[in-house]
Order: structure tokens, then sequence, then C-alpha cells
């Protein structure tokens, strides 16, 4: 009886670790979802609605679709300066506190974007506001990403991270589900000239849902254990050192940067986890941007702009459970082998995307960026857990976060700009297909490069 009794308590215990997993991977999806629904429905009203009611319409539609492009961009470049300030304040304070404020920035930011006036009411006032809230928005998921992320990988056992983890990853083709959903309904729902004028702005002012969550998480929400167990040991050695029972683990009086830590500790790591994240980003933003803007300027091509919606959505819907699917296979055969696979398929599908694009058929069309965003998922899907087991506890929101968003810029930001510029130069979309093929390039040589992190331990201080 007393052996009984004794396992009950444990067993309680490991009830409840398992509760506040499920539960922190939970608000990490919807958290995530939401944030990059905001993200990606500016992306997507890049291509076919901000040229016409932010730019003045004496610009010839290809200019006005690269101007729209350009404050697209302007987010990513706000990404690494919000995982810079998020990231510091995460490390040291706490990433409960940093994620709640992230939300928060977002949801106001992208309401406040659907109440701008348009270029014929404010002139060049217009498009200034925009790049502003988007700058906005950018430093908020600079922030998001790595919140949520170690949220769900933090307070995951080992043999599972690469799952849990994988539920944040998976709010980005939710939050393109989401997106394109939203515009959708609002279109098939008033005229056209409506739609231009005010319905657009539905979808933008519904991100004050966010709020809400960001209430929750500040309410129902508890630290990751990994943090934790860090702020715990800096209480015990600072009470060790008030009684003079230990040095001070800070002779100065003052910590240093998490940010300075990780770029000092960290370069290699943040550079290649950077690299191979170009891959993803740049197939990714092609698929869920450009190609809307692609079917409407490309010479003899005729498809309208909800059978390019519907195709990018259908292609979300795949890489969700895909990017789950992949993540859960990551802890079983490595975060290295589903990466590799990806990268590969993603390059060699370039140059079957377009063609099929170019068919005009919805079909076609679906099929093509369906199987893409499915090699995606290889790539996305370990991304979480395979990032944060690169860094040690202190540092990690810092150096995950930067990892992602200079990868981020350098595939994502870029992107719909280039793609857009090289359909110019040619024509159609063969040179585009040679783009993300180089980029699946640099990818698979960075995770060449990095070592296999799947059985790391997360509390080791010299990860």
């Amino acid at each position: 009886m007393a052996i009984l009794t004794d396992s009950v308590p444990e067993e309680l215990v490991e009830l409840n670790k398992e509760r506040v997993v499920r539960k922190a991977a939970a608000i990490s999806l919807v958290s995530s979802s939401i944030e990059f629904y905001d993200f990606f429905l500016y992306g997507v009203a890049a291509a076919i609605i901000f040229p016409k009611v932010f730019f003045s319409g004496e610009l010839p539609p290809l200019v006005a679709l690269l101007a729209a492009f350009a404050t697209f961009a302007v987010g990513f470049v706000a990404r690494p300066v919000g995982g810079i300030v998020f990231g510091h304040f995460g490390d040291t304070l706490g990433r409960k506190g940093a994620l709640v404020t992230a939300l928060l920035m977002m949801g106001i930011a992208t309401a406040l974007i659907g109440c701008l006036p348009p270029y014929s009411s404010i002139g060049a006032l217009a498009p200034t506001m925009l790049i502003v809230l988007r700058f906005v928005q950018g430093l908020a998921l600079g922030g998001q990403w790595g919140g949520a992320m170690l949220l769900a990988t933090e307070n995951a056992p080992r043999h599972r991270r690469g799952f849990y983890g994988s539920f944040v990853q998976a709010g980005a083709p939710i939050g393109v589900v989401l997106a394109n959903l939203a515009l959708l309904v609002v279109s098939a729902s008033v005229s056209a000239d409506d739609f231009m004028d005010w319905g657009w702005r539905i979808p933008f002012l519904l991100s004050l849902i966010l709020v809400v969550v960001a209430l929750y998480v500040q309410l129902r929400l508890e630290e990751t254990e990994e943090f934790r167990r860090l702020r715990e040991a800096k209480e015990q050695r600072r009470a060790a050192a008030q009684a003079g029972m230990a040095p001070s683990p800070e002779p100065s009086g003052r910590a240093r940067s998490p940010i300075l830590q990780v770029l000092a500790s960290h370069p290699k790591q943040i550079a290649l986890a950077a690299g191979t994240f170009i891959a993803c980003q740049v197939a990714f933003y092609i698929l869920i941007a450009f190609v809307v803007a692609y079917g409407a300027n490309r010479a003899g091509l005729t498809v309208t702009r909800d059978t390019l919606l519907a195709g990018v959505l259908i292609g979300a819907l795949v890489m969700t459970p895909s990017a789950i699917l992949f993540g859960a296979l990551s802890d079983r055969y490595g975060r290295k082998p589903i990466f590799i696979v990806g990268a590969v398929g993603s390059g060699l599908w370039a140059f079957a995307l377009f063609p099929l694009i170019d068919s005009g058929q919805f079909l076609q069309i679906a099929v093509a960026i369906s199987v893409a965003q499915f090699f995606n998922a290889m790539m996305y899907g370990p991304q979480a857990a395979f990032f944060s087991e690169m860094f040690s506890t202190k540092v990690r929101y810092s150096g995950a976060s930067l990892a992602y968003q200079f990868g981020a810029i350098a595939g994502g930001a870029v992107a719909p700009l280039i793609a857009t510029a090289l359909l110019a130069a040619s024509g159609d979309g063969f040179l585009i297909s040679c783009y993300i093929a180089l980029a699946a390039i640099i990818s698979l040589v960075s995770i060449s490069l990095l070592p296999e992190t799947r059985w790391k331990d997360l509390a080791q201080a010299d990860a």
C-alpha cells in the first residue's frame, strides 16, 4: 500500500505536466495563427489592394505593385529589431510578458491599418502611415515567434519537443488560411467597388481578437519550466553571494545583455540557422504573396484573383498538418534528415511550379502550390525545436529570434520584390524557379554545417 500511496503524487505531477504542455502548445498555436494572420493579411493586400488604395493612380500597375511590396518588406526589416528588443526582455524578465506585449502590438497595429484613409483622401501621408504601422507589425512578429516557440518547446519533454514545437510552426499556414478566407468571404459578400472601398478593411479590424488572446495568456499561463529554473538558480546564487558563501556572479553589478552574450558566444549558430531558413522563406512568400500578383501580371495568363487565392488557401491547408507531422517525425529521425529532404524537394519542384500555374486550370494551380508547401513543411515543421536546441536558456529567446528574423529578411522580405523584378525582366516564371532553387542550395549548405540536436538537453549551460 505504501508503494501505491507514494506513486500517486508522482502520477499526478506527470498528469499536471502533460496538461501544462498541451495548454502551452494550444496557446502557442492560437497566438501564432492570429499573429501570422495579421502579418500575411498585409501580404495578400499588398498584392491586390494596396497598389490601388495607397499609391497614386498615375503609377503604372507594375510600379505600384513594386511600391506595395516594398512596404511589405518593411515588416521584415523590423523583425530582427523586434527580436532584439523582445529577446532581451524575454531572456531577462520572462517569456510570457514579452509574448503578451507582442500580441497587443500586432493586434492594435493591424486594426489601425484597417482604419487608414486612402491616397485619394490624404495623399502621401497614407502610404507613410501604412509604412509606420507595417514596421510595428514587424516589431511585434519579431518578438512573438520567440515567445510562442519557447512556450511550447521549453515546456515539452525532450522526446516530443519537435512535435509540440511544430504547433507554433503550424500557426503560419493557418494564418494564411485565415487571411485568405477572410478576404474571400468579404470579396464574395460585397461588390467589387465596395470591396476596394471599404470591404477589405473588415479582415484587418478582426485582428483585435489578438487583444483577447493576449489577456488570456497574461491571466491563465505560467512562465516556462526552463525559465523558472534559470530564475531560481539566479536567485540562489544571489542569496549565496549576499550571505558571503559565494562570489557575486556579476562583479560589475550589471548583467550582460543577452543579445551581446549570444552574439559573442553563438555567432556561427545564428548565421547558419538563418541560412537554413532562407529556402523556406523564399518559397513560402512567393507561394502566398507573389503568385496572386503573378496571375495578374503574367502576359497571356487569364486566371481570376479568387482562383489564385483559393489555390493559396489549399496549399496552406496542406502545409498545416504536414508541419505537425514532420515536427513529430523529427523527434524520431532527427531534425536534419527531414529538413534536407524538404530543401531538395523544394528546389526541384520549383521548376514545375510556374508551368502548372501557367496552365490557368484550378486543379493544376492547387497541385503546384500544395506540393511546394508540402516540401516547405518538411523544413518548417522541425524548426522551432531545432532553433531552441541551439542556445542555452539564458540567451535562447534572443538567439532563436535573431536567427529566425535574419533568415526571414534574407529570404522572405525580398522574395516578392525579386520575383516581381524577375517576372518583369523575363516575362515568365523560369528565372523565379531558379531563384527558389538557389535559396534551397544555400539552406542545404547551411544545414550541413550544423550538428544534429534532437537529443539536446535544454538545461545544458554550454548549449
